[in-house]
């Protein structure tokens, strides 16, 4: 994951072609990370990591529901919504499924992601029922909090399909020195990759694939070359 600078996150309850699969997967992204809130099933989560699979591209599959992990791919990220409303998606759910299958967990394979969830009109934050109005102290706290005392080893700043506010992201920036910084949320255009590439380690890519998957296949370019122009 320190080595990555852009990922797609592909929903496995979305329809994506034969062709779209083949763009994402030999655009020169770190890696594809399969997951959603909605819908999620075994079957269709396997079906879409062997399509993935097919190519030489990093496949890791996001758990969010304990039923529909799939064997097979190159690491797991557990969420952990650092601002949910209830334990049950900081604690509880992940309690259960280690109690249910800990004997058998690849821990090797598996990191938390300490997600901070802003926009308030996702199907994550209904879900998790987050709390999103959280300004840039408290974001720069949150990410404070999953460094330095859940040792988490990825902060994900989450805005789900709406573009999101620089200066979140910039107080993420500041509340971490290990942590691995993600950013995800609207990303449509080369100016908006670009300022999120130059505060987030990593930019996460996922609505535009289906809305424009050669739009979303040019976000890699934007990103990477902005992290080099930033080297020199």
């Amino acid at each position: 994951m320190n080595s990555w600078r852009h990922v797609f996150k592909l929903d496995p309850n979305r329809t994506l072609s034969d062709r779209g699969l083949e763009t994402i997967c030999n655009s020169g992204t770190d890696a594809v990370i399969v997951g959603g809130t909605d819908g999620i099933t075994y079957e269709n989560s396997r079906r879409l990591i062997e399509r993935i699979r097919a190519y030489p591209v990093e496949c890791l599959q996001e758990i969010s529901d304990e039923e529909a992990v799939v064997f097979g791919v190159d690491g797991y990220l557990i969420p952990v919504v650092l601002n949910a409303g209830s334990l049950r998606w900081v604690l509880e759910a992940q309690h259960r499924a280690i109690r249910k299958y800990g004997d058998w967990i690849p821990w090797e394979k598996v990191a938390a992601v300490g997600y901070v969830v802003l926009n308030a009109q996702s199907k994550v934050a209904r879900l998790t029922e987050s709390r999103t109005g959280a300004d840039p102290a408290d974001i720069k706290a949150y990410a404070r909090l999953a460094e330095n005392l859940f040792r988490i080893p990825a902060v994900y700043l989450e805005y789900s399909g709406t573009f999101g506010d620089e200066t979140a992201v910039r107080a993420a920036r500041e509340g971490v020195e290990r942590s691995h910084l993600l950013y995800g949320g609207g990303i449509t255009r080369e100016e908006e990759a670009r300022r999120m590439a130059r505060w987030a380690d990593t930019v996460v890519v996922g609505n535009l694939v289906y809305e424009n998957v050669e739009a979303a296949a040019e976000t890699v370019r934007w990103v990477k070359e902005t992290v080099k122009e930033d080297q020199t």
